[in-house]
Protein backbone atom coordinates (compact mmCIF):
# COMPACT_ATOMS: atom_id res chain seq x y z
CA UNK A 1 0.00 0.00 0.00
CA UNK A 2 1.40 3.45 -1.00
CA UNK A 3 1.51 5.88 1.75
CA UNK A 4 1.02 9.41 1.08
CA UNK A 5 2.79 12.01 3.82
CA UNK A 6 3.63 15.68 4.06
CA UNK A 7 7.33 16.19 4.09
CA UNK A 8 8.70 19.49 5.33
CA UNK A 9 12.13 20.87 6.73
CA UNK A 10 15.08 18.22 7.00
CA UNK A 11 12.69 15.69 5.87
CA UNK A 12 12.01 17.78 2.82
CA UNK A 13 15.54 17.91 2.29
CA UNK A 14 16.58 14.63 2.57
CA UNK A 15 14.41 13.39 0.12
CA UNK A 16 15.25 16.17 -2.67
CA UNK A 17 18.13 13.78 -4.44
CA UNK A 18 15.19 11.12 -4.99
CA UNK A 19 12.77 13.74 -6.13
CA UNK A 20 15.25 15.01 -8.69
CA UNK A 21 15.79 11.75 -9.81
CA UNK A 22 12.16 10.81 -10.34
CA UNK A 23 11.77 14.29 -11.97
CA UNK A 24 13.88 12.67 -14.86
CA UNK A 25 12.39 9.72 -15.26
CA UNK A 26 8.66 11.03 -15.39
CA UNK A 27 9.52 13.80 -17.49
CA UNK A 28 10.70 11.47 -19.91
CA UNK A 29 7.46 11.13 -21.42
CA UNK A 30 5.04 12.93 -23.34
CA UNK A 31 4.26 15.77 -23.30
CA UNK A 32 7.53 17.30 -21.18
CA UNK A 33 10.01 14.80 -23.53
CA UNK A 34 12.97 16.05 -21.10
CA UNK A 35 16.33 15.02 -21.52
CA UNK A 36 16.79 15.78 -18.17
CA UNK A 37 20.00 16.16 -16.29
CA UNK A 38 21.20 15.47 -12.53
CA UNK A 39 23.08 18.32 -12.01
CA UNK A 40 20.77 21.19 -13.29
CA UNK A 41 17.90 19.06 -11.42
CA UNK A 42 19.68 19.62 -8.15
CA UNK A 43 20.63 23.01 -8.45
CA UNK A 44 16.77 23.73 -9.57
CA UNK A 45 15.26 21.59 -6.13
CA UNK A 46 17.37 24.10 -4.14
CA UNK A 47 14.59 26.76 -4.02
CA UNK A 48 12.47 24.32 -1.51
CA UNK A 49 15.76 24.17 0.55
CA UNK A 50 15.59 27.68 0.48
CA UNK A 51 11.82 28.23 0.91
CA UNK A 52 10.58 28.25 4.60
CA UNK A 53 6.70 28.14 3.22
CA UNK A 54 7.93 24.95 0.56
CA UNK A 55 6.24 21.67 0.92
CA UNK A 56 7.01 18.36 -0.38
CA UNK A 57 3.66 15.86 -0.51
CA UNK A 58 5.83 11.97 -1.34
CA UNK A 59 4.11 8.47 -2.19
CA UNK A 60 6.34 6.09 -0.47
CA UNK A 61 6.62 2.43 -1.03
CA UNK A 62 8.09 1.62 2.64
CA UNK A 63 11.61 3.32 1.92
CA UNK A 64 11.13 4.12 -1.81
CA UNK A 65 9.69 7.04 -3.36
CA UNK A 66 7.26 6.36 -6.18
CA UNK A 67 6.08 9.97 -6.32
CA UNK A 68 6.26 13.30 -5.49
CA UNK A 69 4.85 17.22 -5.58
CA UNK A 70 6.17 20.24 -4.32
CA UNK A 71 4.96 23.61 -3.49
CA UNK A 72 6.25 26.94 -2.42
CA UNK A 73 4.64 30.26 -2.01
CA UNK A 74 4.34 31.91 -5.82
CA UNK A 75 6.95 35.21 -4.70
CA UNK A 76 10.08 32.31 -4.29
CA UNK A 77 9.11 32.03 -8.38
CA UNK A 78 8.63 35.70 -8.69
CA UNK A 79 11.99 36.24 -11.40
CA UNK A 80 10.26 33.71 -13.58
CA UNK A 81 6.80 34.11 -12.98
CA UNK A 82 6.28 38.16 -12.21
CA UNK A 83 5.67 39.13 -15.87
CA UNK A 84 3.29 36.33 -16.91
CA UNK A 85 1.17 37.54 -13.74
CA UNK A 86 1.85 40.98 -14.44
CA UNK A 87 -1.66 42.97 -15.46
CA UNK A 88 -3.83 39.89 -14.03
CA UNK A 89 -5.14 41.61 -10.64
CA UNK A 90 -3.59 38.76 -8.88
CA UNK A 91 -0.90 40.13 -6.61
CA UNK A 92 1.72 37.01 -6.27
CA UNK A 93 1.45 36.98 -2.74
CA UNK A 94 -2.08 35.88 -2.54
CA UNK A 95 -0.82 32.42 -4.74
CA UNK A 96 0.32 29.08 -3.69
CA UNK A 97 2.49 27.95 -6.58
CA UNK A 98 1.97 23.61 -7.25
CA UNK A 99 4.72 22.95 -8.79
CA UNK A 100 5.91 19.54 -10.13
CA UNK A 101 3.41 16.41 -9.66
CA UNK A 102 5.28 13.74 -10.72
CA UNK A 103 4.58 9.39 -10.30
CA UNK A 104 5.55 6.39 -11.21
CA UNK A 105 3.61 4.36 -13.46
CA UNK A 106 3.15 1.09 -11.21
CA UNK A 107 1.60 3.73 -8.59
CA UNK A 108 -0.94 5.44 -10.82
CA UNK A 109 -4.81 4.72 -10.42
CA UNK A 110 -4.62 4.95 -6.86
CA UNK A 111 -6.01 8.17 -6.27
CA UNK A 112 -2.70 9.69 -5.37
CA UNK A 113 -2.83 12.33 -7.73
CA UNK A 114 -5.94 13.80 -5.76
CA UNK A 115 -3.76 13.91 -2.68
CA UNK A 116 -0.90 15.36 -3.88
CA UNK A 117 -3.24 17.96 -4.34
CA UNK A 118 -5.19 18.01 -1.37
CA UNK A 119 -2.43 18.32 0.69
CA UNK A 120 -0.68 21.03 -1.37
CA UNK A 121 -3.64 23.08 -1.11
CA UNK A 122 -4.19 22.58 2.29
CA UNK A 123 -0.63 23.94 3.09
CA UNK A 124 -0.73 26.66 0.79
CA UNK A 125 -4.41 27.48 3.51
CA UNK A 126 -2.70 27.07 6.56
CA UNK A 127 0.16 30.24 4.75
CA UNK A 128 -3.07 32.53 4.46
CA UNK A 129 -3.40 31.55 0.22
CA UNK A 130 -6.38 32.54 -1.29
CA UNK A 131 -5.32 31.19 -4.98
CA UNK A 132 -3.40 28.08 -5.97
CA UNK A 133 -2.11 27.90 -9.56
CA UNK A 134 0.21 25.57 -11.27
CA UNK A 135 1.56 25.66 -15.09
CA UNK A 136 1.55 22.87 -17.79
CA UNK A 137 3.44 22.36 -20.57
CA UNK A 138 1.77 23.36 -24.42
CA UNK A 139 2.54 20.99 -27.11
CA UNK A 140 0.04 20.49 -30.82
CA UNK A 141 -2.19 18.26 -30.95
CA UNK A 142 -0.55 16.85 -33.75
CA UNK A 143 2.99 16.45 -32.23
CA UNK A 144 4.78 13.44 -34.02
CA UNK A 145 5.66 12.22 -29.93
CA UNK A 146 2.16 12.34 -28.85
CA UNK A 147 1.51 8.81 -28.20
CA UNK A 148 -1.60 6.57 -29.56
CA UNK A 149 -4.49 7.32 -26.80
CA UNK A 150 -2.87 9.41 -25.10
CA UNK A 151 -5.34 11.95 -23.36
CA UNK A 152 -4.28 14.80 -21.55
CA UNK A 153 -5.14 15.80 -17.74
CA UNK A 154 -7.01 18.82 -18.33
CA UNK A 155 -10.53 16.65 -16.89
CA UNK A 156 -8.70 16.09 -13.69
CA UNK A 157 -7.69 19.51 -13.48
CA UNK A 158 -11.22 20.58 -13.45
CA UNK A 159 -12.75 17.93 -11.41
CA UNK A 160 -9.73 19.91 -8.66
CA UNK A 161 -11.60 23.30 -9.45
CA UNK A 162 -8.77 24.69 -11.37
CA UNK A 163 -9.46 26.88 -14.83
CA UNK A 164 -6.69 27.88 -17.30
CA UNK A 165 -5.80 31.74 -17.18
CA UNK A 166 -6.19 32.97 -20.68
CA UNK A 167 -3.24 34.65 -22.23
CA UNK A 168 -1.19 34.07 -18.72
CA UNK A 169 1.96 31.87 -19.53
CA UNK A 170 5.97 31.54 -19.19
CA UNK A 171 8.67 29.81 -21.42
CA UNK A 172 11.37 27.39 -20.15
CA UNK A 173 13.93 26.26 -22.26
CA UNK A 174 14.98 22.65 -22.16
CA UNK A 175 16.31 19.86 -24.22
CA UNK A 176 13.58 17.68 -25.45
CA UNK A 177 14.30 14.10 -26.03
CA UNK A 178 16.17 13.34 -29.45
CA UNK A 179 17.45 17.32 -29.61
CA UNK A 180 20.75 18.41 -29.34
CA UNK A 181 20.33 21.68 -27.95
CA UNK A 182 17.63 23.33 -25.46
CA UNK A 183 14.46 25.17 -27.08
CA UNK A 184 11.64 27.84 -25.47
CA UNK A 185 8.26 25.65 -24.15
CA UNK A 186 5.51 27.44 -23.48
CA UNK A 187 3.77 26.81 -20.16
CA UNK A 188 -0.22 27.99 -19.57
CA UNK A 189 -1.18 28.94 -15.96
CA UNK A 190 -4.42 27.22 -14.35
CA UNK A 191 -5.70 28.65 -10.70
CA UNK A 192 -8.00 27.95 -8.37
CA UNK A 193 -10.03 29.79 -6.01
CA UNK A 194 -8.87 27.81 -2.69
CA UNK A 195 -11.93 29.56 -0.74
CA UNK A 196 -14.44 27.76 -3.47
CA UNK A 197 -15.90 24.72 -2.13
CA UNK A 198 -13.88 21.58 -1.99
CA UNK A 199 -12.65 19.98 -4.82
CA UNK A 200 -14.10 16.40 -6.22
CA UNK A 201 -11.80 13.35 -5.69
CA UNK A 202 -13.77 11.38 -7.79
Amino acid sequence: MTEVRVLTGAALDAALEDVARLRIAVFRDFPYLYDGDLEYERGYLQTYRDSPGAVLVGAFDGARLMGAATGTPMEDHAEDFAQAFAGTGLPLAEIFYCAESVLLPEARGQGIGHRFFDLREAHARTLGRRYSAFCAVERPAGHPARPAGYGPLDPFWRRRGYAPLPGVAASFRWTDLGDSAQSDHRLNFWLRDLRAPAASSD
